[in-house]
């Protein structure tokens, strides 16, 4: 006898058998992914999210935590973001979500950085229905706002040259370059001469050493013989007052040779006086100025309203 099959239910079998052989892989795997919790984060973004799509993973300090599960235009300004992130992951108010492109490829994910361990725990504000993390510029951003202000940058400066490099200017500094080239040629040209030029200034400046080494001595000298002076004018006035009472008492004319002879003697001793004065003003002035041994004395400087 020929065996009747009912393929509806040995399909049903097999249907039921693979359902069955599925879900047992999956408990026995004990796959996390199917066990993990995810809360719902918003985000705005000011800027282009090209390279984004659905699932791009979400990476805090570079640990994938969570996936994009929405993007949206929010009024037609911004981009919102509505992301699904693990239970647990340390999201704080100052925590900031940036776009990110992955190398070459043009593949963007959104990291989560900025972290404060004592910030409080990110919240949904009244009136929200998920909490917001707040946003940052991604490096393209960034780079780009970096390079176009150092774009401004140099063209202010390009037009600022342009103003100070105008055909006047430009004239001057060449006659500047030309000036400074014949200075040039006629420096090498007198080369000689500023050699020697510089031999005896080296000389001066040897021979003015040893006079200010000299220099004590002198003064030295010039005091002893102002003084040898003075004292001879002394002595001098001492011997014609005696010679004067000594005349007194001799004839007539003897008196008149002492008229004769006494004034001249007192001219000398004014002489010598004037001279041992003159010693010493010279001698206070070199103390003060000893360059004047040198380059002479120097005239006085003028007056108020000379």
């Amino acid at each position: 006898m020929e065996t009747k099959v009912n393929y509806t239910i040995v399909g049903l079998f097999v249907v039921l058998l693979f359902t069955a052989l599925v879900a047992g892989i999956l408990w026995l795997s004990g796959s996390a992914e199917y066990r993990k919790t995810y809360d719902i984060y918003l985000a705005y973004m000011n800027e282009s999210v090209s390279g984004l799509n659905l699932n791009a993973p979400v990476k805090y300090r570079g640990v994938e935590v969570g996936r994009v599960k929405k993007i949206s235009l929010d009024r037609g300004e911004r981009v919102r973001l509505e992301l699904q992130i693990e239970r647990g992951t340390p999201i704080k108010e100052n925590t900031i979500a940036v776009l990110r492109v992955q190398g070459l490829t043009g593949i963007a994910q959104v990291e989560l950085a900025g972290n404060n361990r004592d910030a409080p725990p990110l919240q949904a504000k009244p009136g929200e229905e998920y909490p917001v993390i707040r946003t940052g510029p991604s490096l393209l951003t960034r780079m780009d706002t970096a390079v176009t202000d150092l774009l401004s940058s140099l063209n202010r400066v390009s037009n600022s040259i342009n103003g100070v490099l105008d055909s006047e200017n430009r004239r001057n500094f060449k006659k500047l370059v030309a000036d400074l080239a014949m200075l040039s040629d006629t420096l090498a040209a007198r080369k000689g001469s500023i050699d020697t030029t510089l031999q005896g200034m080296a000389r001066t400046a040897d021979n003015t050493a040893k006079a200010s080494a000299e220099l004590p001595r002198l003064m030295e000298r010039m005091a002893k013989s102002a003084e040898a002076l003075e004292k001879m004018a002394d002595n001098a006035s001492r011997a014609s007052a005696s010679v004067r009472k000594t005349m007194g008492g001799v004839d007539g004319g003897v008196i008149q040779l002492t008229d004769r002879v006494v004034p001249e003697l007192d001219q000398t001793l004014r002489e010598m006086r004037e001279l041992s004065a003159s010693f010493k003003r010279l001698s206070e002035e070199v103390g003060r100025n000893p360059n004047m041994l040198l380059l002479g004395k120097q005239p006085a400087a003028p007056g108020p309203g000379e």
